[in-house]
């Protein structure tokens, strides 16, 4: 009875250790994981396209850096085989939103295999912004599958300052 106690033990202590490993995986890639889903123009009347956008549509993953420089926040995100008019920015309370949609853009036939080599669809992610900007004056620019977003920050004349008395 002992040993079937420790193995119990022993597993109950793996999967809780299994499950804390895959909690702080989802957290630190949650912001990263980005859903696709079929866009509007995926597929048209040709059935093979239809099919194929369906079928890649899920979740994947749009990489970005955000830099905190002197004077402004910089935001990188990998995109490659997008137009620069295929995104759509916005700076909603302390984020920045970026949606856009992917085209399929590199296939080929190879016997009777149908490969396709990249994933497209809609999107949107929502990248948090360390400190407040002034989005009037962002400035983007989309170059070798790479948008780059500055976001001035907002000077510290305009910034609040709320001060609180301890009693």
């Amino acid at each position: 009875m002992s040993t079937l106690h420790q193995l119990r033990e022993g597993l109950q202590e793996a999967w809780g250790t299994l499950a804390e490993g895959w909690q702080r995986l989802y957290r630190r890639a949650a912001g990263a994981i980005t859903r696709f889903t079929p866009g509007k123009k995926a597929g048209g009347k040709d059935e093979t396209r239809r099919e194929l956008a369906v079928r890649s549509a899920g979740w994947g993953v749009l990489a970005a850096e955000v830099f905190d420089d002197q004077d402004k926040i910089v935001v990188r995100i990998e995109a490659p085989g997008m137009e620069k008019e295929d995104f759509d920015l916005e700076v909603v309370d302390q984020y920045l939103v970026i949606r856009g949609e992917k085209r399929l853009q590199r296939e080929r036939t190879a016997g009777r295999y149908h490969v396709t080599e990249c994933a497209y669809g809609r999107f949107e992610r929502a990248i948090p912004l360390p400190e407040e900007v002034e989005p009037d004056q962002a400035q983007a620019s989309y170059r070798k599958g790479v948008l780059r977003i500055e976001l001035p920050k907002v000077s510290a004349k305009h910034r609040r300052t709320i001060r609180v008395n301890v009693q």
